[in-house]
């Protein structure tokens, strides 16, 4: 008998859009080689990039917030794991299924800590270095109450475990790190990508209503591709993704080779084709999935230090550069010099295999699951603090999804 799990999403998956649709999309293939029958719910609307979860067996079901019917919904389902997308769903639904599943096991997927990216990009607007205080913001509260609340939390970057369990001090037995849960570069695909001389222009890529990003678009702009520009006149940028506003649109010219490209419908023959990625990102927190798209595509790239956290722990990396200048010169050498660019390349690849093979982490999470299944009891015991705010700190989220809802029943 296939065990059941319900995801409910903060968003539903649009893994051609965002790396979190990515991300999704890999827990949801993990779940289904493990014998799961899967419900994905959410209360969001579904956008037109919305992944047709249907064609591949997982049930999809509209959901309401504030509303009674998802407890009807959720006893007939009677999940054996409850897997929420992001902090906010689980403060929204999370009482609701401690209610009425009890004996689920309820896990937390972070994403990226969003009380980190928040105080990065305070700190981007004040002009001044983050602080560890900076830290201890509303969000952290919000969202380290959600990881205690649940029985697993996974956490996508090496950087943001060690943040959770030294600065903030959360048992290691509440979390789980699983990064990118991608198949393996075999030899044969490798020999097919394309060479340096096959390639041309750089290229940055991510959904424009994603706040880094933005971001990352308008430095680009404004502090850097001119002055790569200067030194290779013909190197164009292509700047990929998806809901491009006006304001995005307005960024394209073609005299200076900036161009906006919006939607990419084929994120490898895009990276397969661009000489080199370009990703400033001055915010953010998690795995920027824009690495790994150029990593599994042979396509070299310049980053931050932000950018690459998680991902390349050496901080003197030709990867790396956070000045302006730095970032320009390394962009220009590394378009141009093939022995330079052909050692990044190979780099890329051996990043990939000895950091992120799909399989040791797939095993982790199913030892780690299976344990806390087998011994829940004796698990949620040992954490009181998660019982503590199970008790009092949704009581307020409870109490308003109440109000609401039977203020709406007087419509």
């Amino acid at each position: 008998m296939k065990k059941q799990l319900l995801i409910i999403g903060f968003v539903w998956p649009e893994p051609k859009s965002s790396a979190a649709g990515s991300r999704m999309m890999q827990l949801i293939r993990f779940f289904q080689t493990q014998n799961f029958h899967i419900t994905f719910a959410s209360a969001c609307g579904k956008s037109d990039n919305a992944f047709d979860l249907h064609s591949i067996g997982v049930t999809s079901v509209s959901i309401v917030l504030n509303d009674s019917s998802f407890d009807e919904f959720i006893v007939h389902l009677k999940p054996d794991v409850v897997l929420f997308d992001r902090f906010m769903t689980e403060e929204q639904f999370g009482w609701r299924v401690a209610e009425s599943c009890p004996e689920a096991v309820r896990i937390l997927d972070t994403e990226d800590l969003h009380f980190l990216r928040r105080a990065r990009q305070q700190a981007i607007k004040s002009n001044s270095e983050m602080t560890t205080e900076d830290m201890f913001n509303d969000t952290a509260k919000r969202e380290i109450a959600s990881i205690y609340r649940c029985d697993l939390s996974l956490i996508i970057s090496k950087a943001e475990m060690t943040l959770l369990e030294k600065t903030f001090k959360i048992d290691a037995s509440l979390l789980l790190y699983v990064p990118f849960l991608l198949e393996d570069i075999s030899e044969a695909q490798k020999q097919v990508q394309p060479v340096f001389n096959d390639r041309q222009h750089f290229v940055s890529i991510g959904n424009f209503l994603h706040e880094p990003n933005y971001n990352a678009l308008l430095y680009l702009k404004e502090n850097l591709w001119k002055g790569i520009r200067r030194q290779l006149p013909k190197a164009e940028l292509h700047n990929y993704g998806a809901y491009a506003s006006e304001k995005v649109n307005q960024l394209h010219n073609e005299k200076d080779g900036f161009l906006i490209k919006g939607f990419a419908q084929d994120v490898n023959a895009i990276m397969q084709s661009a000489r080199v990625l370009l990703a400033p990102v001055r915010f953010g927190a998690g795995l920027k999935g824009k690495l790994f798209d150029a990593m599994q595509n042979g396509t070299p790239f310049i980053t931050t230090s932000i950018g690459a956290e998680g991902v390349i722990e050496n901080r003197n990396s030709d990867f790396i550069c956070d000045s302006p200048e730095v970032f320009i010169n390394q962009a220009v050498a590394l378009y141009t010099e093939q022995s330079k660019w052909e050692k990044q390349y190979f780099l890329g690849f051996d990043i990939l295999a000895s950091q992120f093979s799909k399989s040791v982490f797939e095993t982790h999470f199913l030892i780690r699951l299976d344990d806390i299944t087998s011994h829940l009891k004796r698990h949620r015991q040992q954490n009181f603090i998660g019982g503590l705010l199970q008790h009092h700190s949704l009581q307020s989220t409870k109490f308003m999804s109440k109000w609401i809802e039977a203020k709406n029943a007087l419509r």
